[in-house]
């Protein structure tokens, strides 16, 4: 049995649904029909792409790996037969949580301006990479060090790290913060999209504990509850403003390289204009 595409959006059904029947429902298809996409398709890789063992349904470590492959693959399919697109074709960017903090307006005015035959589409997803290994955007902008393979990366500029803390907690009363006195307490860490990891502190001097966070949205909620601290980009604090949230400079933390990446592999043809004018609109004189 030959594998089509629909087998592909069954199994990314799954994968985003975490449950057979629901996935049918949403592909209004029967639930059977949608299980045996899914194991002509195991079969064909040879391998389990789903766990069934637990009660809920989760992606094998294959699974997880093949979903970006076959978002990719879905997502180039669907693209190329949207007649729309053939005559202006987007470039997507994509960032996690800050996009260029405060040269994001700057660039998408500028680049407006100066290719109005390729729409500029700013997109924030939840991901490390910003969507960019499974497909769904042509760019992103990322902060911290990035080890994906496939990708090609481009320094932009980088910015000063700052500890956000709880506004009325006793660490708010400093005018600035060490790495140190924000370890004195629980760190919150954004493990899905975040860059901030325990490794920032040295070996013997590590946060007293850690609560791990999905999105930035959850990050700021668990700091404003007083639940712990966090460390992020100069740019968190311009653009994700928080009453129960203050932001304080780190003197002991190092700066945030700022990246544009884009996959090795057909690069979006306006990729190296979009590079040329981030940079400038990040060196111009304010």
């Amino acid at each position: 049995m030959s594998i089509e595409l629909r087998h592909l959006r069954c199994f990314l059904a799954i994968a985003e649904e975490s449950s057979v029947t629901r996935a049918a429902a949403r592909l209004n298809l029967t639930q059977p029909s949608v299980s045996r996409s899914l194991a002509a398709l195991e079969r064909h890789l040879g391998t389990r792409l789903v766990d069934r063992s637990t009660h809920h349904l989760a992606l094998t470590a294959e699974g997880r790996a093949f979903r970006d492959k076959a978002s990719a693959a879905v997502t180039a399919f669907d693209e190329a037969l949207d007649a729309g697109r053939l005559l202006r074709t987007p470039l997507r960017l994509g960032h996690a949580w800050a996009a260029l903090g405060p040269y994001t307006t700057p660039l998408l005015r500028r680049w407006g301006r100066e290719h109005p035959e390729t729409p500029l589409e700013l997109l924030r997803i939840d991901d490390r990479t910003a969507g960019l290994t499974s497909g769904r955007v042509d760019a992103a902008v990322l902060r911290g060090p990035v080890d994906t393979p496939g990708l090609v990366t481009a320094l932009l500029f980088t910015e000063a790290r700052v500890a956000a803390v709880t506004a009325d907690g006793p660490l708010a009363a400093h005018a600035t913060l060490t790495l140190a006195e924000v370890a004195t307490g629980p760190v919150v860490l954004n493990t899905v999209s975040g860059m901030t990891t325990p490794d920032l502190w040295p070996p013997d001097a590590r946060p007293a504990g850690t609560l791990t966070v999905g999105n930035t949205d959850d990050w700021l909620t668990a700091i404003a509850a007083g639940r712990g601290a966090g460390v992020s980009a100069a740019s968190t604090a311009e653009l994700h403003a928080n009453p129960g949230v203050a932001y304080r400079p780190l003197t002991d933390a190092p700066p945030v390289p700022v990246l544009l990446a884009w996959r090795a592999t057909s690069p979006h043809p306006a990729i190296t204009a979009l590079l040329h004018l981030a940079r400038q609109v990040a060196t111009a004189p304010h």
